[in-house]
């Protein structure tokens, strides 16, 4: 698959059994063009992977960081793996979310969370990632908007702590993206 990532056209790999393998998915591209550059170092998470297009550009973009790229698909992670060795990338570590060590804290978050596990285990998802953001650092989600982004930026707004901020950041295609900020 020949997909461009940080500005560059990049052949990469992919396989059937994981989320759109033939392409960059519409709501991942959306948040690729609508997120400022990440941070220059410290951890970066891309939660709910897939075969790496959010964690291979963070990792591009930001090669003096780690970029954690997480799911739960033995698949995906082999692909986030191979594609990261092909791009010469040794800044990605693609796992499980169990093989993240507890201590780990956040510089930004960037996710196109898997809205289809259902309400509950997005929820659960979210209730334990985003608390791990570091202070003034942000996660960026984006979600379409038919499957649940406005009722997911008020459930965030009344769940996490006071010192998170959430607000949309974009519009576009359907999608939005949402801005969760720690101060």
């Amino acid at each position: 698959l020949r997909v461009n990532l940080a500005g560059t056209s990049h052949e990469l790999t992919t396989a059937s059994g994981i989320f759109s393998p033939d392409r960059i998915d519409a709501g991942t591209g959306v948040l690729l063009a609508n997120t400022p550059p990440p941070p220059p170092g410290g951890n970066l998470l891309d939660l709910g992977c897939g075969w790496g297009p959010i964690a291979l550009n963070l990792a591009l973009e930001s090669p003096h960081s780690t970029v954690w790229a997480v799911d739960v698909n033995e698949r995906a992670l082999d692909l986030v793996r191979r594609n990261a060795a092909t791009l010469k990338l040794t800044n990605v570590n693609a796992c499980r979310p169990e093989d993240v060590p507890d201590g780990i804290r956040f510089t930004t978050i960037w996710s196109n969370p898997p809205i289809r596990v259902g309400k509950n285990e997005l929820h659960r998802m979210l209730e334990h990632w985003l608390p791990r953001l570091d202070a003034e650092s942000d996660a960026w989600l984006v979600v379409q908007r038919n499957l649940g982004s406005d009722s997911l930026h008020r459930w965030l707004e009344g769940t996490l702590p006071e010192d998170f901020t959430v607000n949309r950041a974009a519009t576009s295609k359907g999608y939005r993206v949402l801005r969760v900020r720690r101060r």
